[in-house]
């Protein structure tokens, strides 16, 4: 972590000593460090599921929708976050450590009812920051979501200048690919 700010290295390095004594997820954002407490509900965990299982049926075979470890991060930038779903290269899962982000051809997030800023504003200002080219927001809240693409410079940082929203029953368009939004559970 050479090219680390010592801020970034002091939250990665108190993050690393809490990893296994603190429940929950914690993320490195431009404003600090996010500490999710609660798990993923089941609502939560089948909306990923059900997502990924479907952008896996219309993409091409060298592409993965992943949902699990490792972190994406990006030293630079001072951050490191967790997508639920990546869209990533077979290829790019090999090797150790977090992913580099400029591998993502796309990031889904499924809002958490505890953290929903976390995944509209948040992630939101930190993707395109990341060079992560599509953005999918799920909102089991409101039953509706957007995608977000096109990165382009603004005075305050690369932003996404595009939004496409849908809700639930519309099909989505997410990079290339478009998958059926029918039956997604929303939050009781």
């Amino acid at each position: 972590m050479t090219t680390a700010s010592p801020r970034y290295r002091t939250m990665h390095e108190a993050l690393a000593l809490l990893d296994d004594t603190v429940p929950g997820r914690f993320e490195i954002t431009k404003e600090g460090i996010v500490h999710d407490m609660m798990a993923p509900s089941r609502p939560h965990e089948l909306t990923v599921a059900l997502i990924r299982r479907r952008l896996e049926r219309v993409m091409p075979d060298d592409l993965l929708a992943h949902a699990g470890e490792p972190d994406v991060e990006s030293v630079p930038e001072g951050i490191m976050r967790h997508p639920d779903i990546m869209v990533i290269p077979w290829a790019d899962m090999e090797g150790d450590g977090a992913f580099d982000p400029r591998t993502l051809v796309a990031a889904v997030e499924v809002v958490s009812r505890s953290n929903p800023d976390n995944d509209w504003v948040g992630k939101l200002r930190d993707y395109p920051l990341l060079g992560i080219p599509t953005y999918a927001v799920f909102d089991p809240r409101t039953e509706s979501g957007a995608v977000f693409s096109d990165i382009h410079p603004t005075p305050d940082g690369p932003r996404y200048a595009t939004r496409k929203n849908f809700f639930y029953g519309e099909p989505v368009t997410i990079g290339a690919w478009t998958i059926s939004t029918e039956d997604l559970p929303a939050y009781p």
